[in-house]
């Protein structure tokens, strides 16, 4: 039996290859081989143990990032709490450092996605299964409400009180402007994704892939620096759905398609640029 588990997990990460979209090995040689596209749907993923795996790393990751980023919002809205001095730097600081550590420990395992979009944008590149991206979704979502539900257990006033660090679109700003930061946002995330987990740069660099969760995380900071007046920023549907089902208030149901709508659309565009213009730069190996 465990002959037989050993066999599984090899075959996992090797055939279905869940640690290429943000691996943390480089290639060992200077030669570059174009990965080959994942396929459309891999019926034997359902039976490895690895995909399972996987999947419950997503939804770890998702729950801890929810966990700590909302009660880092709500402790901001608290005029009572010491939190409330990391001011919009601090919680801008809690969303970019959780992707960087929680895409740092889960790379090998998943992927380190945390986030639909960026799933989206992936299988956009071929860089999974529809399989494996509509589970890893869901996963996303459900991690992303029991993080959001063990915030308003702690805080069960609190929480309600302070918007339940749901995203709405501030006053002073329309739904297209709320939409339009959206997209850019992601946009810039999902492009940073892809840009330091190129096959290419990685042949050639041995640095970047090591890398890789810095960007990313430095990324979602400044997006969320950005963007948080706004919308309060969700680039990200999993962690806007927990809070708005656990919130589960009208102000935060009014705008949350421009929550689902703008990070897929910024992802694909993310993905369609990265595909047309990156991808299409000559390799030349420093060897």
């Amino acid at each position: 039996m465990a002959e037989n588990k050993e066999e599984d997990v090899k075959l996992g990460a090797n055939k279905y290859r869940e640690t290429q979209p943000i691996g943390t090995s480089a290639q060992t040689d200077k030669d570059y081989n174009e990965p080959p596209a994942a396929p459309l749907f891999e019926p034997g993923e359902l039976s490895s143990w690895s995909f399972y795996r996987a999947g419950i790393a997503e939804f770890m990751a998702t729950f801890l990032f929810l966990y700590i980023t909302i009660l880092t919002v709500m402790g901001l809205k608290r005029s009572d709490s010491l939190c409330s001095s990391v001011g919009i730097q601090g919680v801008a600081w809690a969303f970019g450092g959780m992707i960087f550590a929680l895409v740092y420990c889960t790379a090998g395992i998943s992927g380190g996605h945390i986030n639909p979009a960026v799933t989206f944008g992936l299988f956009l590149a071929r860089k999974l299964s529809l399989t494996r991206a509509v589970f890893y979704m869901v996963m996303q979502c459900l991690g992303a409400i029991c993080g959001a539900g063990v915030v308003k257990g702690f805080m069960q006033g609190p929480y309600q009180r302070l918007g339940g660090g749901a995203n709405v679109v501030n006053p002073g700003y329309t739904k297209g402007d709320g939409l339009g930061a959206e997209i850019i946002g992601t946009f810039v995330l999902v492009y940073t994704v892809f840009s330091a987990t190129d096959a290419k740069r990685n042949a050639r660099d041995s640095h970047v892939p090591i890398l890789a969760p810095l960007p990313i995380g430095f990324a979602v900071f400044l997006v969320h620096l950005a963007t948080i007046p706004i919308t309060g920023t969700g680039i990200n549907p999993a962690r806007s759905l927990g809070a708005a089902i656990i919130f589960n208030q009208d102000q935060a149901w009014d705008d949350h398609w421009i929550f689902w709508v703008g990070p897929f659309i910024g992802a694909a565009l993310a993905a369609v640029y990265h595909q047309i213009i990156i991808r299409a730069i000559p390799f030349k190996s420093k060897a």
